[in-house]
């Protein structure tokens, strides 16, 4: 175990058909808590703007989208639609990073969670995405603790953060080396952190 995670506050989300959960952490990114449920809105996109505002407000480190992969790891009709939606969300939080999660059973868990809790399947319809959220955000915990690593991939906007010109005086840019490029023998799945 490497103990080794960022440090930051992250916001997770689980896209449902008709509400998304919302998940954070705190600052440690020790636990994983819920948040809110807010009701889809696809003609208006009112929820990915709550999304970008809990953002903004909690000054995260990352948003962290549940993938929603078939058992065979496949991308079916769910895993595109959370797709779409992490895309909008990433345009509507640009710069700052939208992370895909594998979240396979994570609903699954979360109505376990709850029965276990002895709340009836009615009662729980208003949190169970909530509860998923957690469940993902506290996987993605887990995982990057346990193997150094940030889990899932980071989806492109297209929309870049401005980047000063290289060479220019000032002592902010003398000391900054470029980023790191991924190895290029590894595998995909382990530079993008999809391997066990």
């Amino acid at each position: 175990m490497t103990d080794s995670v960022r440090q930051g506050v992250r916001l997770a989300v689980d896209v449902g058909s008709v509400r998304v959960g919302l998940a954070t952490c705190d600052p440690a990114a020790m636990i994983a808590t819920p948040l809110r449920t807010l009701v889809r809105d696809a003609v208006h996109d009112e929820d990915v703007a709550e999304v970008a505002r809990e953002a903004a407000d909690r000054g995260v480190l990352e948003v962290v989208v549940g993938l929603p992969l078939s058992m065979d790891g496949s991308e079916g009709a769910a895993a595109q639609r959370a797709l779409d939606y992490a895309g909008r969300v990433a345009k509507a939080v640009a710069p700052l990073p939208v992370r895909m999660v594998d979240e396979r059973l994570s609903t699954v868990d979360a109505h376990r969670v709850l029965h276990a809790s002895g709340r009836s399947e009615r009662s729980f319809r208003s949190v169970v995405d909530q509860v998923a959220a957690v469940v993902l955000l506290q996987a993605a915990l887990d995982v990057e603790r346990t193997s150094g690593r940030a889990p899932g991939r980071v989806i492109s906007t297209g929309v870049r953060k401005p980047r000063k010109p290289r060479g220019q005086a000032g002592a902010d840019t003398a000391s900054v080396a470029p980023p790191a490029r991924p190895d290029a023998t590894a595998r995909p799945e382990a530079r993008e952190g999809w391997g066990s």
